[in-house]
């Protein structure tokens, strides 16, 4: 397994695991307490795992949590998934800045989001699994939603969205966040 630095958002990594291929399919490592470690985070932090299923077009996101924030690894373990990442953390020197990635189970990569970023994605296949490790326990209070269409983001969504929740579509501004947050 490979971890790499991602150059757009600041403490953030993608780590490529290394499958190993034959007439049966594959097999593959997709965590490795020992890789996490050489990038200096804690595999221990990581205390919930939850997986999400889509279907094509689906889009959810941008998400993010308020107070301490949450980081997570995010896998797409079947299927293919465009990936969203904001940074929103104010002393950054990647602050505001969107990364882009496509996530699939050809290559199983983990991406690793800090805390204080908002992330999203939309799946590009029929089916679309999601696989995230987090490292707080979900409150809702602290749920935090951006418009996944703001135009001060820009956000090239690959597809039509053919379905997102209603929080997801009600979803206020980067700015409209940003300003609440200040308070």
């Amino acid at each position: 397994m490979k971890a790499t630095e991602v150059p757009d958002i600041a403490g953030a990594y993608l780590f490529e695991p290394a499958p190993h291929a034959d007439e049966r399919g594959f097999f593959c490592r997709t965590f490795d307490a020992g890789v996490v470690r050489s990038v200096g985070l804690d595999p221990d932090t990581f205390v919930q795992d939850s997986l999400s299923r889509s279907a094509r077009g689906v889009l959810r996101g941008l998400h993010l949590r308020s107070g301490a924030g949450e980081a997570k690894l995010v896998r797409c373990s079947y299927g293919r998934i465009f990936d969203v990442v904001v940074d929103l953390r104010t002393d950054s020197p990647t602050y505001r800045n969107v990364a882009l990635f496509e996530l699939s189970d050809e290559t199983q990569a983990t991406l690793y989001i800090p805390a204080g970023c908002a992330h999203g994605f939309q799946a590009l296949t029929g089916t679309a699994d999601t696989s995230y490790r987090i490292d707080r326990p979900h409150d809702p209070a602290e749920d935090v939603t951006i418009a996944f269409d703001d135009p001060e983001l820009a956000i090239p969504w690959p597809l039509p969205v053919t379905s997102m929740s209603q929080r997801d579509r009600e979803a206020p501004s980067l700015a409209e966040v940003l300003k609440h947050e200040e308070r």
